[in-house]
């Protein structure tokens, strides 16, 4: 049992742990409403369009979240623009904004040679090297995170299953979508850090997808996005302690696994129900004839 423990009695490890844990339930928290929602798109192009503000912040000694977040809410007001003043879907203004914010934060990037290893962190995360004080702010923004879905419960719902019944109702369903917005960027913001932009899309989409495989309820889809987060992250670290590989690559690549697993299991007991049915079927089909 040597190989299981050992890695968690190292200290960095253990923080690594924690913030795994903190990100897998605020992802959980955030990625049910955004796989119910359809918005696995938009996510991901924020976690990309957050590079030319953490560039622009790196190069002027400005805090990486600050640059991170002015970033991703211009990303998303650039998307409301194209979708309002064009006759062009949200999907191709998300593309056009997804494309032009990731070039220009490659362009800013090549001009500063120095930043070549913090773009690799900025990219891949690293889990390994969470503080304290990277802790807390999960801490925090999980919390705010629980609170918003709590409150603003009953309008997410409205406006996933209905948006024109939500608005008849008095739900406000744009103001719910800003709000939903509004926690996605939370979301990628407080987890790059840990995870890099390119592998938080992992642990906010791959998880809840995986529970929505389960067809529970809302808050128990949340749960088992939960769990599974937090079974990618334990094993995750093992993989990575025991094979030296990337920690935040290991525990999103195993969430992105459980769901292909989960969803060929899922796929084969549907066949082999169906299969059974039809035996019983075949069977008793000439008693019924006979009758």
């Amino acid at each position: 049992m040597d190989w299981l423990l050992d890695p968690f009695a190292v200290s960095f490890v253990q923080r690594a742990l924690w913030a795994g844990m903190l990100v897998s339930i605020l992802c959980a928290l955030v990625g049910t409403w955004v796989v119910l929602r359809g918005m696995a798109f938009l996510s991901d192009a924020i976690s990309h369009g957050m590079l030319p503000g953490v560039a622009i912040a790196y190069l002027t000694s400005v805090n990486l979240l600050i640059g991170a977040a002015v970033s991703a809410v211009i990303m998303i007001g650039g998307v409301a623009w194209v979708s309002r003043h064009s006759r062009l879907s949200e999907d191709t203004g998300i593309g056009l904004l997804f494309v032009g914010m990731l070039a220009l934060g490659v362009v800013i990037v090549s001009r500063a040679r120095s930043f070549a290893v913090d773009l690799t962190a900025f990219l891949f995360g690293d889990v390994l090297s969470a503080t304290y004080s990277d802790l807390v702010f999960l801490g925090v923004a999980t919390v705010l995170s629980l609170v918003v879905s709590v409150l603003a419960y009953r309008p997410f719902v409205a406006l996933i299953f209905d948006e024109r019944k939500a608005h008849t109702f008095g739900f406000r369903p744009r103001l719910a979508h800003v709000v939903l917005l509004a926690l996605v960027v939370l979301a990628v913001v407080a987890s790059f850090r840990i995870v890099g932009t390119l592998l938080v899309f992992g642990l906010l989409v791959a998880p809840s997808a995986t529970a929505y495989l389960f067809g529970r309820s809302i808050v128990v889809s949340m749960i088992i996005a939960t769990a599974c987060g937090w079974s990618a992250t334990v094993v995750g670290l093992l993989v990575s302690w025991h094979a030296n590989t990337a920690a935040g690559a290991t525990i999103a690549g195993l969430a992105v696994l459980q769901f292909f697993v989960v969803a060929g299991v899922k796929s084969l007991c549907g066949r082999w129900v169906r299969g059974v049915r039809g035996v019983r079927g075949e069977r008793m089909s000439p008693s019924l004839t006979l009758g």
